[in-house]
């Protein structure tokens, strides 16, 4: 997608917002986590991050978004999402978000016992851009604990997790700034998706951090 095609996104902002200066609030004693089964969490911190609309104009333009493609049966179909991978989370086009690379690792690590790494970004450009349910299974996600921390940009959407193998599902939306981090064996257990939509929505950003090894 070229960058004047983004431009034209229609970008909502939120009407909470009254600092358009990035940053981060605290974590310690803000961030709600909800036990699931089999050995997972997952912790919600909304609003964590602070002028969340100007940095997603600077998410937007500034990350080198792509199209992928995947054959599914006869055919090649483009992913309904456009996706960057920084393998080094202090390269983002942003001094805040490797901030909140060093802020996450630091809250999290006495649980992780490591830093978080790389950082994964996906533009859903609107509802018709979507993730299937999947796990974070690449790497060591596959038969270990881990943790993805997913920091939102822009319209709120929803993210659903439910157990592998199906089951009632559980909805988190996500958008301005929000913060989720899927923990334990979530990755492994439990499956997660943004589902298309037939509303009105601009576009999100999502930056997923995870450590070394897990994609």
């Amino acid at each position: 997608m070229s960058h004047a095609t983004i431009a034209a996104l229609p970008v909502q902002g939120s009407l909470l917002e009254v600092d358009d200066e990035p940053g981060l609030g605290p974590l310690a004693g803000h961030v709600r986590r909800t036990l699931l089964d089999r050995g997972a969490w997952v912790d919600h911190r909304p609003a964590w991050l602070r002028g969340s609309d100007t940095l997603l104009q600077v998410a937007l333009h500034a990350i080198p978004w792509r199209q992928e493609s995947r054959p599914m049966y006869d055919r090649v179909v483009e992913v309904p999402r456009l996706i960057a991978w920084y393998p080094d989370a202090g390269r983002l086009p942003h001094p805040v978000l490797a901030d909140a690379r060093a802020a996450l690792s630091a809250h999290y690590r006495p649980e992780l016992g490591e830093p978080f790494v790389t950082a994964g970004c996906c533009l859903y450009r609107d509802g018709r851009d979507s993730v299937a349910w999947h796990g974070d299974t690449i790497g060591r996600g596959a038969t270990t604990d881990t943790m993805v921390a997913i920091v939102s940009l822009g319209s709120p959407r929803s993210l659903l997790l439910r157990p592998r193998g199906g089951g009632p599902s559980t909805q988190f939306r996500l958008g301005h700034g929000d913060l989720l981090v899927m923990g334990g064996s979530c990755q492994r257990t439990w499956e997660h998706a943004v589902p298309k939509t037939a509303r009105a929505v601009g576009p999100r950003v999502s930056i997923q951090y995870r450590v070394a090894g897990v994609a």
